[in-house]
């Protein structure tokens, strides 16, 4: 039996702006960001579950003294005995796609009251529903460890690398340094006039801009792609498979190396292509360094927004150590990365696995 969420639920909004947040404050602040800020003052003491009304959309569940941002949406169990608050928030990590199809506004959209209200669902016994949330968790769990092992990898190769390299800026071994453009060919992304609303669809070749490259990673989005017509007409910012993606303006040093064909280099992006002397993954991990994100910082241009062009970006002077120190690292990379490949096969079965749980209990 299905029921809307507004029979078994009482909403409101939070009170304050976003500015109310104090960094070493002791209750967690809910705003529409997916990491809880902090805040000295809580307004709600109770089990809920929180949704981020516009911007992101992404779900919470909490239980205990807090505070929120006034257009996050607070859930409580309106008294009924018959809802689970834990089965409820699962309900609402799958239901948020369909919230995201709901939402209006302009650029930054967002739900209204009646979304959450309205929105049915699967409604057995209160021990069924625990039973679930017991299952879901456990699977959950599985995931988390996986992430968590992928991150540890990831850690590995970057302390090896401050250990094989040092700080790509201070040069703490002496080596020689070059500039970037005599190790890869750049190039910028396509200028917006090649690029119009109508060419967007969803389920094509997907572009990267910035927003799509997250901590080292891409992170396409499935409704900004193009079609294979238009990814042809536009064949000269086809990344390739190894090719390094950089963002160009706002957060500086933000780039990930490009892991299969079929993605477009988009317009606030710059393509960097190594010419062999040196690996994709040494130039993302130099890049991304944190001293060498400020150097970056100060070469660009634009009072505004920072933004780099070509001339900028052939400038960056990278460190080129001996081939024998690049090999014993390109040789640890590799044994880390097949442990990847297996840590990886293991986290997608995992996803399939609760993907496919969720699909069961929710629909």
């Amino acid at each position: 039996m299905k029921v809307k969420i507004g029979e078994l639920t009482k909403i409101k909004t939070g009170k304050l702006d976003a500015n109310a947040a104090s960094e070493d404050g002791q209750y967690p602040f809910f705003t529409c960001s997916k990491e809880p800020l902090r805040i000295s003052t809580y307004s709600y003491d109770c089990e809920c579950v929180l949704v981020a009304g516009n911007g992101d959309l992404n779900v919470k569940y909490y239980n205990g003294k807090f505070d929120a941002y006034q257009r996050t949406y607070i859930i409580e169990d309106n008294g009924s005995g018959k809802l689970y608050m834990p089965y409820l928030y699962y309900f609402m990590e799958g239901y948020i796609e369909e919230l995201r199809k709901q939402a209006i506004g302009g650029v930054i959209k967002y739900i209204k009251l009646g979304n959450l209200t309205d929105a049915l669902i699967e409604l057995p016994s209160v021990d069924e529903q625990k039973s679930i949330v017991e299952i879901l968790v456990k699977a959950k769990g599985i995931l988390e460890k996986r992430n968590d092992e992928l991150n540890a990898l990831d850690n590995l190769i970057k302390a090896r690398f401050v250990e094989m390299f040092g700080d790509p800026v201070s040069n703490p071994y002496g080596y020689d340094k070059v500039a970037l453009s005599d190790l890869a060919d750049i190039k910028i992304g396509p200028f917006g006039s090649l690029l119009h609303k109508e060419d967007y669809i969803e389920g094509g070749h997907p572009l990267l801009n910035p927003s799509h490259i997250v901590d080292g990673k891409i992170s396409p989005d499935d409704k900004l792609t193009i079609s294979d017509e238009k990814y042809e007409e536009l064949s000269a910012y086809q990344l390739k498979i190894g090719d390094v993606v950089m963002g160009r303006r706002g957060e500086m040093g933000r780039c990930a190396v490009v892991p299969k064909d079929g993605f477009l280099c988009g317009t606030g992006s710059i393509i960097i292509r190594t010419k062999g002397e040196v690996t994709p993954d040494y130039i993302q991990k130099i890049i991304s360094f944190p001293s060498f994100k400020k150097i970056i910082e100060d070469m660009a241009v634009g009072q505004t927004m920072p933004n780099l062009n070509v001339p900028i970006v052939s400038r960056f002077q990278i460190i080129k150590p001996p081939m024998e120190v690049q090999d014993r690292y390109y040789k640890l990379v590799a044994q880390i990365t097949k442990s990847k490949v297996a840590v990886q096969k293991a986290l997608d079965e995992a996803q399939l696995l609760f993907d496919s749980l969720m699909q069961q209990y929710f629909g």
